[in-house]
């Protein structure tokens, strides 16, 4: 598997750390920036994410803020990506088995490293449910169309 990553300046170091742990799961990272702690508009960054994603070149991304708001935002805006905020297991595990979440957005400024993992471990192993979500699903992407 190959995912896509990225970060602004607020969360470099967390994406250092996000990139071991896929490394460690032999997951393959594009990392498509920042590389450094140097300031750096986050829309910019997330942007090349949610591309890759929304155009099919990769079926999940990840995207590390300070909060996770501001990339998840952005990502957001691309028909085809469901990106998902995500600070603690449950809430990960959800975005996936409800949401069917195919970016991992995260507040790095907040965790740990055994906080990622958890997260990242826990994102990765979950499943889309299907079922009565397929529908919700498809009046997310529905509403996207439109606008």
């Amino acid at each position: 598997m190959i995912i896509p990553i990225a970060s602004d300046h607020a969360g470099y170091e967390a994406k250092s750390i996000v990139k071991k742990i896929l490394d460690e799961r032999d997951i393959t990272t594009v990392d498509y920036g920042t590389n450094s702690k140097d300031s750096v508009d986050y829309p910019d960054f997330a942007s090349l994410v949610a591309q890759a994603v929304n155009n099919g070149d990769h079926k999940l991304g990840i995207l590390i803020c300070g909060t996770g708001q501001g990339m998840c935002m952005t990502a957001n805006k691309f028909p085809r990506v469901r990106a998902a905020l995500a600070w603690n297991e449950d809430i990960a595990r959800l975005s996936r088995e409800h949401n069917k979440a195919n970016i991992l957005c995260l507040p790095g400024q907040f965790m740990n490293e055994e906080q990622l993992k958890s997260i990242i471990h826990t994102w990765l192993e979950s499943e889309f449910e299907g079922g009565r979500h397929q529908r919700r699903i498809e009046k997310i992407e529905t509403s996207k169309e439109d606008n």
